[in-house]
């Protein structure tokens, strides 16, 4: 079965009632399909990865060998099966259930016979369960959880979803009588989110009380800390702190929770959370952890909150070279936003999505599909760049740390279930690209949509309606925040409605099949300036076109200039150039920035002002997602204003 969500405002769609056509998302969709996810089965089968299939034939006793990945390399395994799953749901390829069932089996031999699966400490007999929160056991867990949901809910096959039942109830048992000594116990927690998985494919409310379990017990006993969340409660928790996956992870569960549950205390604390992450410790890419390693800023915990690492940083600081923003986190605060939107029906959490897609999340795989970087910086040094924790001066095919690319590869491969949801309202269009919608309405009547648009190079989308009920219903269209000239037509006449930014215009009436909205989303470039408590960025400008972050990368300037020596007028002139043999085929923006020479070679740290040479320079900005495919060289997503 697959339960409605009761206190959500909008239900998402079936798996299969939204296809791609051919567009921005489309194509990734089938490089997903074609390269992404088959490159990647076989990193996962490299020895030196940081995430290995190997594990659970060893730990089942199918062939010999040594643990080899990460303490969390089942986790991101198990976001390999789910993706594939995914595409599975679109094309129905009898090859990827056969590769499914053959992973499947290995995974349930592995298993213990009490329910017990976490191959990485089956593998060490150094090691005890429920010990240490760095072994990930709840990570590799909730994503078996998840997978096994959606496996069952796609396929309609128990075999993957009896592993999961079998985990679950082993879970019950260890932790919905709240023992004290886990209280503030695991890391990244997809835990909370595969038990609602598992609770809406199954029904059984066991499930939704160890989800509330998992929720409740962090930061209930003394000794918690901020890198995993567990100092502060999440009904008392007013800002978003700690580790950013982690972070994510569980605002995303008791979301879940909150939409099973209706718990108004917890939705208002993911409320004050989301205000401060969004409002003073976001990256204008969406990415969300500034700091490598530091300290959590608690000052009425008096410097108590403990260090943390991968971690959201202080209110405003919001470095560029040093910007950490995981891949992981990005993708972790879009899952969190797409929540709360279907939670609210508020477009300001599909405005994050949006650009969380466009830009944090595609920044971290190369063009190809077959290359990943870790973390995802505003500003590069090219080879001279300090390198910090998980830094490369290049994209990689295996690393040490492998949970992005299995994150970047399964949210491509669901995307196409992010792009409408349903209410009693009627149909919802969150997101714009070229695809086709057959649903089903709250009052059971059927709809058929077709999008046909170059969104987001281009900015007209139209949408054709297919087949629609006999009595009227309303098409809720979103109009993105950063879009201020919005109109539509229906049927070339002209429509009247007020679209105002960063909200839904609800379009009701008795359509035809036929019918055709036809709606323009004006996309002009933009400079963007910061708060100005933002020291980092305060007097910069950053360049963005519709919803995707432009930069400037070294290869597009001469030479003998360096992105350090490039400042930005506020007077400049920005035009935009389809450019179709640039980076897989981009909209460029083009300006004439000003070249001032400033250092002359000097390495001194203090110099006098004065002396600089200035002179126009044309510039080339490329969009964010597609920096770092040209070889090694500067970037910078921030430019100094030249007033």
């Amino acid at each position: 079965m697959q339960t409605q969500s009761k206190y959500n405002r909008m239900q998402p769609l079936a798996f299969d009632a939204a296809t791609w056509g051919d567009g921005f998302w489309g194509r990734l969709h089938q490089l997903c399909r074609e390269t992404v996810l088959p490159s990647m089965r076989r990193a996962l089968d490299e020895p030196e990865n940081g995430a290995v299939f190997s594990n659970f034939a060893i730990a089942a006793g199918l062939t010999e060998g040594e643990r080899k990945g990460t303490m969390w390399s089942d986790g991101d395994c198990y976001k390999y099966m789910e993706a594939l799953t995914h595409i599975f749901g679109a094309t129905g390829e009898q090859s990827i259930i056969d590769q499914l069932d053959e992973l499947i089996d290995q995974v349930a031999a592995a298993q213990e016979d009490d329910g017990y699966i976490s191959t990485p400490m089956q593998l060490r007999e150094d090691k005890e369960r429920w010990t240490d929160l760095r072994d990930h056991e709840l990570y590799n867990m909730g994503h078996l959880l998840t997978a096994a949901s959606v496996h069952h809910r796609i396929t309609g096959k128990r075999n993957f979803l009896e592993i999961a039942i079998k985990l679950a109830d082993y879970l019950c048992a260890v932790f919905v009588p709240c023992p004290p000594e886990l209280a503030h116990f695991g890391f990244n927690p997809s835990n909370t989110m595969g038990a609602v998985d598992l609770y809406r494919v199954t029904g059984d409310a066991k499930y939704l009380e160890l989800a509330q379990t998992f929720v409740e017990m962090r930061g209930s006993q003394p000794g918690g800390r901020d890198l995993n969340q567990s100092l502060v409660s999440l009904r008392e928790e007013t800002r978003a702190v700690g580790h950013a996956v982690t972070a994510g992870y569980l605002y995303c569960g008791a979301a879940d929770v909150v939409a099973e549950t209706g718990d108004e205390a917890l939705l208002a604390g993911l409320r004050r959370i989301w205000d401060n992450a969004v409002l003073s410790k976001m990256y204008i890419t969406g990415g969300t952890s500034a700091q490598h390693h530091g300290s959590s800023q608690r000052p009425e915990f008096r410097g108590r909150a403990g260090e943390v690492h991968e971690a959201f940083g202080y209110e405003y600081s919001l470095p560029n070279a040093t910007a950490y923003n995981e891949t992981c986190a990005n993708i972790a605060h879009a899952m969190w936003n797409w929540r709360l939107l279907n939670l609210s029906g508020d477009a300001k959490y599909a405005d994050i999505v949006e650009l969380v897609l466009y830009n944090s999340m595609l920044s971290s795989m190369s063009l190809d599909g077959i290359t990943f970087c870790y973390t995802n910086p505003l500003r590069w040094y090219g080879a001279e760049h300090p390198l910090l924790s998980q830094d490369a001066y290049e994209r990689w095919f295996i690393s040490g740390c492998y949970c992005c690319p299995t994150n970047t590869a399964r949210t491509i491969a669901l995307l196409h279930n992010w792009l409408y949801s349903t209410s009693a309202e009627g149909l919802w269009i969150h997101l714009y690209g070229s695809n086709s919608v057959n649903t089903t309405l709250a009052d059971g009547s059927a709809i058929a949509l077709t999008q046909q648009t170059d969104y987001p190079w281009d900015d007209a989308v139209r949408i054709t309606v297919d087949a629609a009920p006999a009595q009227e219903v309303a098409l809720m269209l979103r109009i993105p925040g950063w879009c201020d000239a919005a109109a539509f037509s229906i049927n070339g006449e002209p429509q009247e409605a007020p679209l105002t930014p960063g909200s839904y215009v609800e379009v009701k009436r008795g359509w035809q099949a036929g019918d055709v909205i036809e709606l323009s989303l004006p996309m002009r470039p933009r400079m963007i300036k910061a708060h100005p408590k933002a020291e980092e960025i305060r007097n910069h400008v950053a360049v963005m076109r519709g919803p995707i972050v432009y930069c400037l990368e070294g290869v597009d300037l001469p030479d003998e200039v360096s992105i350090l020596d490039v400042y930005a007028p506020d007077d400049m002139a920005l035009t935009t150039s389809r450019e179709e043999d640039l980076l897989g085929g981009v909209t460029a923006i083009n300006g004439v920035a000003r070249h001032i020479t400033e250092r002359n070679g000097s390495p001194a740290l203090y110099m006098e002002a004065g002396n600089e040479r200035e002179e126009d320079l044309e510039i080339t900005l490329i969009p964010y997602y597609a920096w770092n495919n040209r070889g090694i060289d500067e970037m910078t997503v921030w430019l100094p204003r030249r007033y």
